[in-house]
């Protein structure tokens, strides 16, 4: 393997900016210093740019197998990779559902040698499969995904005893949606009777509720606390939830952790007016207030973890109305600069970001050697130029359908080269055609 010595570049890792060399060799960190020398190496100047680990994000849906007309893995890695993404964790309500170890592992077959980033696949949980869950290996499986009020896949597990069972019996990480779906079915109909089919996407928030979110969550973590399972909440979206958390443990000693995702950080209820279906997501945007509320989380560390729950959709699909207009968008492209710019208008310092979207996802899932800058990891790196303003069209997208929530945004972070495993997949706009993707692997027992 060709061996490569970035220098100059602004490090970012660990809590601090340090300005230095990385020597990346056979795929791996070997050196970090400020005046390193290689022979043979390729040498990048990375000049007045920021050097960050690669971004890990613990939830996407890449739509693969059997819904890929909406993406795939190569089509929405080649995206990932674009925007700094070098590991995802992809959810298993695709078609079929990954419920068994066989689907399980054919999804980990289909991804091998064809994804751009690294890659893991979560068991999914279902009324009645609790057999299936307890095979599962912790050491290559990032865990186990419940869907706790039904999205898009139709998995919902709404029996309280399996429910119960299953936390009782795992040891693996839970990850979980939480809606109450009664709650959300009653206010559905409410609105079917006013409205009919089209219901304006403005009552998204109101049909799927504060209300809706909390009841879940909360009987969630009280059920995690009972049992002593390792709960993870995915998409937090409301201010009331937060109270269910807890910032006074370190990331690594907590048994009961949260993520919340880009669009909540970035859209409140005022943009389901000029942005309609294509905001629709489920859990809800909601109000200015909860969108402030997690941005204080983040800061405060009671939230853990920055993702996207990137779930592409059609066009065709997204037109439809409300009620036929599946829920979910594709962010993972675009996740790192949306957080970038809030570091330029000074929401949060680059250093928090880094923490949110590399190391705790990292420190949360226990992944093997990634997730930070240091010699003997994974190279895993993403070069970002500070001063490269530009503007997100139909032009520069690389997700299979074709669009974004964010299209006509500006953006004054630019991603300029990722590195997979020490390989350069991306360079100044363009995807290299390598397939540099590993499985990750888990540091547990």
């Amino acid at each position: 393997m060709n061996t490569t010595l970035i220098k100059n570049a602004k490090i970012v890792n660990e809590g601090i900016v340090t300005e230095g060399d990385v020597l990346v060799k056979d795929g791996i960190i070997a050196q970090i210093g400020t005046t390193l020398s290689h022979a043979t190496a390729v040498v990048l100047d990375a000049k007045g740019k920021y050097l960050l680990p690669g971004i890990i994000d613990d939830q996407v849906h890449f739509r693969d197998p059997g819904l890929t007309h909406k993406g795939d893995i190569e089509s929405e890695s080649r995206a990932a990779v674009a925007g700094g993404v070098t590991s995802y964790i992809d959810q298993p309500n695709t078609v079929p559902h990954a419920i068994t170890q066989e689907l399980l592992a054919q999804k980990y077959q289909n991804a091998a040698g064809r994804s751009y980033a690294n890659y893991s696949f979560m068991m999914g949980g279902t009324n009645d499969n609790l057999e299936e869950i307890l095979k599962t290996n912790p050491r290559n499986v990032a865990g186990l995904k419940l869907f706790l009020g039904s999205s898009t896949g139709d998995m919902l597990v709404d029996s309280s005893a399996a429910i119960e069972s299953i936390f009782s019996s795992t040891p693996l990480l839970i990850a979980v949606h939480c809606e109450d779906e009664t709650t959300v079915k009653n206010n559905l109909v409410h609105y079917k009777e006013q409205f009919g089919e089209d219901i304006p996407v403005s009552y998204h928030p109101i049909i799927r509720s504060e209300e809706a979110c909390y009841l879940s969550s909360s009987k969630t973590v009280e059920l995690a606390k009972k049992t002593g399972a390792r709960l993870h909440v995915f998409h937090i979206s409301t201010a009331k939830e937060l109270a269910l958390f807890d910032n006074s443990l370190p990331l690594e000693e907590k048994k009961i952790t949260a993520e919340v995702c880009i669009h909540h950080l970035w859209f409140t209820d005022a943009d389901y007016a000029t942005k309609g279906n294509f905001i629709k997501w489920n859990p809800a945007v909601k109000t200015s207030a909860d969108r402030e509320a997690l941005w204080k989380a983040v800061l405060n560390d009671t939230i853990d973890v920055i993702a996207t729950d990137h779930a592409p959709h059609t066009l065709e699909e997204k037109a439809q109305v409300y009620t036929k207009a599946p829920s979910g968008g594709p962010l993972v492209q675009h996740s790192l600069v949306a957080m970038l710019e809030k570091v330029r208008e000074g929401k949060i310092s680059i250093e928090k970001v880094v923490q949110k979207m590399a190391h705790n996802p990292a420190l949360l899932f226990k992944i093997e050697n990634r997730g930070f800058i240091r010699e003997g990891y994974h190279a895993d790196l993403v070069l970002v130029d500070p001063n490269a303003e530009w503007t997100v069209e139909k032009s520069n997208l690389l997700y299979k359908c074709g669009w974004s929530p964010l299209e006509g945004t500006s953006f004054h972070h630019q991603v300029t080269h990722t590195f997979v495993n020490g390989k350069l997949v991306y360079e100044n706009g363009k995807v290299n055609d390598i397939k540099a993707g590993e499985r990750l692997l888990f540091n547990r027992m």
